[in-house]
């Protein structure tokens, strides 16, 4: 098991450390999410909170920290 879990630690470093910056923060924040939900009684999130996650989605788009899918595609395709 140990083994495993080495393998799967250096195939995550992997492909982080392709990722640029933005990308990177993008990752990260995904992970703390996964995590403050374990973290949580219940799989719901408030309204408040739902309405907050998607105005800092916004703010993010807005200020063009965002990629396009046609970018994402060919970077996938690169891997």
């Amino acid at each position: 098991m140990i083994y495993m879990a080495n393998a799967l630690e250096q195939e995550w470093n992997n492909y982080f450390v392709q990722l640029n910056e933005l990308e990177r923060k993008s990752v990260l924040l995904m992970l703390k999410t996964f995590l403050q939900r374990h973290n949580e009684d219940t799989d719901r999130i408030s309204m408040e909170q739902y309405n907050k996650e998607i105005d800092e989605a916004l703010t993010e788009v807005e200020a063009g920290n965002y990629i396009t899918q046609d970018e994402m595609e060919k970077r996938a395709a690169k891997w």
